[in-house]
């Protein structure tokens, strides 16, 4: 695994002859050098990055204090290095033999993760069972990837869920991969197998930096900076209650139209993504019309939220295409708590100090539209496209409410309505977009912004830490 990932020939093992300490339970005459994990460092396309791997062929991937000591030291030194951390687990969880001194060591283990969040980039690929206490580490990073059919994460596992709920329920239903890309939202991405899973990790690397002190390294492109694609014009339909693919849209104005999408199969309603732009790494978030009519809900408030604070804590540049409706209505959504989760999208967007260009492409209803990245929330360059609609609400439900014991004048009502709030116009002139422009040109101008934007400075106000609504 760790050569699949790796370029050829630079992997180099720290600890390979560290063995267990436990003299409990006949483990004084059962010991193997390395004791389960296999930790280092290597390159990936020629940029430094420190590996652990777990190996389930000894004493099943068990966590020791000896096993916990060696992951420490490779997260320590990825932090002092600045790059990027790497975790294949395969374990069946904690060494019983070890009692608690194996505790104490997914303890250390998940104070690094802590430590290291937003200075580098951890990944974690889940490549087996991961079950108990171990979950915690790859849920502390910030991308986690699984194999379809031979990997599960859970808590507790089927056994214990019998005894205690009585449910009967296989590895796969309870912790498998299409569980936490569908369901949980605790996995950003599976696939079919461990070559895929490892060449994709690669690829993610690309478009990270090596630590929150360096920036992305640009790749050369061929695609033109000023390229125009005309179908943008006409992609967007003219009755607004047709959809179409965002996806379609950000393919056409990114580099070569390629862009890598994290958790595309959970809350399908929003897209986020890494792509680049003129060889620039950017962050991209977009509504979805396709599902839902890319409505806000409290699954897509959190995929969103977490994804725009990774850009902000790596000095990613973030690129929003907003159509969206309004958030979610429903006793379901209030009594689960909308508003506590749709203000973490709010909360991240707000804090955020990366460059941060929008383009509204149709609608942008009500506190939504505040939501994605809003002049108001430090939004740095916000264009929208003529078919672009900020208002309130839409046409009908606004006459509805103004109208509603006038029912012979909401026709000429909402055709009032819409000439004046169905267009971007209006919200041009107050200064809330900085430009109405031709969908074929988007391409042009977001790089041309986001050259200008390098040299952004803004800082926040000092504090210990924030408070955001978790």
């Amino acid at each position: 695994r760790i050569d699949l990932l790796l370029d050829p020939h630079t992997f180099r093992e720290y600890d390979a002859f560290v063995e267990h300490s436990c003299t409990d339970f006949g483990m004084s005459s059962n010991k193997i050098t390395g004791d389960g994990v296999v930790t280092g460092v290597g390159k990936v396309n020629g940029r430094t990055v420190f590996v652990f791997s777990q190996d389930f062929t000894v004493f099943g991937g068990s966590l020791s204090q000896t096993f916990a000591q060696k992951v420490c030291k490779i997260m320590d030194r990825a932090i002092q290095a600045g790059a990027p951390v790497i975790g294949l687990n395969d374990s069946g969880g904690a060494r019983i033999q070890e009692g608690v001194d194996s505790l104490a060591g997914y303890a250390n283990i998940f104070q690094r993760n802590v430590l290291a969040s937003g200075v580098v980039p951890q990944i974690s690929l889940v490549m087996g069972p991961c079950a108990g206490g171990a979950v915690y580490s790859p849920a502390l990073t910030d991308f986690v990837f699984m194999v379809r059919n031979t990997s599960h994460l859970f808590v507790t596992g089927p056994d214990v869920v019998k005894a205690v709920t009585n449910e009967s329920v296989t590895q796969e239903e309870l912790g498998g991969a299409s569980v936490h890309t569908r369901k949980s939202g605790v996995a950003h991405g599976a696939f079919d197998n461990d070559v895929e899973a490892l060449a994709r990790t690669r690829e993610l690397l690309s478009y990270l930096p090596q630590s929150n002190r360096e920036p992305v390294d640009p790749r050369y492109t061929a695609d033109p900076v000023d390229r125009a694609d005309v179908a943008l014009d006409t992609i967007v339909p003219t009755d607004s209650h047709r959809a179409y693919d965002i996806k379609d849209v950000v393919r056409r104005i990114v580099d070569d139209g390629r862009m890598f999408e994290i958790m595309e199969d959970f809350a399908r309603n929003i897209v986020v993504g890494f792509a680049r732009l003129g060889g620039q790494s950017v962050g991209i978030v977009g509504n979805q019309p396709l599902v839902s009519s890319g409505v806000l809900d409290i699954d897509a408030s959190v995929k969103a939220a977490r994804f725009v604070r990774f850009c902000d804590a790596f000095n990613i540049p973030l690129v929003t295409f907003v159509d969206v409706p309004g958030f979610l209505p429903g006793t379901q959504q209030e009594h689960n708590g909308i508003i506590r989760e749709g203000a973490k999208l709010l909360y991240a967007y707000a804090e955020a100090t990366v460059p941060k260009i929008a383009i509204t492409t149709r609608k942008a209803y009500g506190g939504a539209q505040c939501v994605m990245s809003s002049k108001q929330l430090r939004g740095d360059v916000n264009f929208a496209w003529p078919t672009a609609e900020l208002a309130v609400m839409g046409a009908k439900g606004a006459v509805e409410i103004l109208w509603r014991n006038d029912p012979e004048g909401r026709v000429r009502a909402e055709a009032e309505y819409t000439r004046l709030f169905a267009n971007p116009l209006p919200a041009a002139q107050r200064g809330y977009l900085d430009d109405i422009i031709q969908p074929s040109e988007t391409r042009m101008r977001i790089i041309e912004e986001l050259e200008i934007l390098k040299t952004k400075k803004l800082v926040n106000p000092p504090k210990k830490h924030d408070n955001m609504p978790l």
